[in-house]
């Protein structure tokens, strides 16, 4: 994959990371979530619209990995690639990792140094940091990855490793359990629109 400043993407330095394990269900167990496919080609799409440089789905399931290389086949040098080649270009910023380091060094080897990691999620969490307040954090020379979790959002250790904890979204009523794509949409107005 190229580095998406080679390709003009205007936040080159920030990647976008949809993680399936860990996560809770909703009995706060942590488990290993389903892909969807609406998850994969819409979070294509909105990280090509925003201009970042990468997005990369973490599973360890080898049969999920394998429905997600049959996605890419179909949509990047399939029939999909000349039916729809919007899509084609969407995809052309995502790939599939096993595990969470994995994706972490694939960002360190492309911008040679450790992403800031931070955390979202839908659950309040002590120290998270304002929207308005990274974004001006955010800039263009320090790699960043903004982590989302599927299923019921990522596993405590993993928000309390991360360098920062994005406050959630909120609604206007006590019900508060977005799609993580409508999630990522979201977060990504709110931090990268000028």
């Amino acid at each position: 994959m190229k580095r998406a400043e080679e390709r003009g993407s205007h936040y080159a330095n920030i990647s976008l990371i949809l993680t399936h394990y860990p996560v809770y269900n909703k009995n706060k167990e942590v488990v290993v979530s389903s892909v969807t496919t609406l998850d994969i080609h819409d979070l294509s799409r909105i990280a090509k619209t925003f201009g970042l440089g990468a997005f990369y789905i973490v599973t360890p399931l080898k049969s999920q990995i394998a429905l997600i290389e049959r996605i890419f086949s179909h949509w990047k040098t399939g029939f999909g690639s000349d039916y729809n080649p919007t899509r084609k270009e969407a995809f052309g910023n995502t790939c599939v990792v096993d595990n969470l380091g994995s994706a972490f060094r694939l960002i360190m080897n492309h911008e040679g140094k450790r992403p800031k990691i931070i955390a979202t999620g839908a659950r309040e969490v002590p120290n998270s940091i304002k929207f308005h307040e990274m974004k001006r954090i955010i800039n263009f020379k320090d790699p960043f990855a903004i982590l989302l979790g599927s299923g019921w959002g990522l596993e405590r250790d993993i928000i309390m490793k991360s360098d920062y904890i994005l406050e959630p979204i909120k609604g206007l009523g006590n019900y508060n359990h977005l799609p993580v794509r409508g999630a990522a949409a979201i977060i990504l107005d709110r931090l990268l629109s000028p």
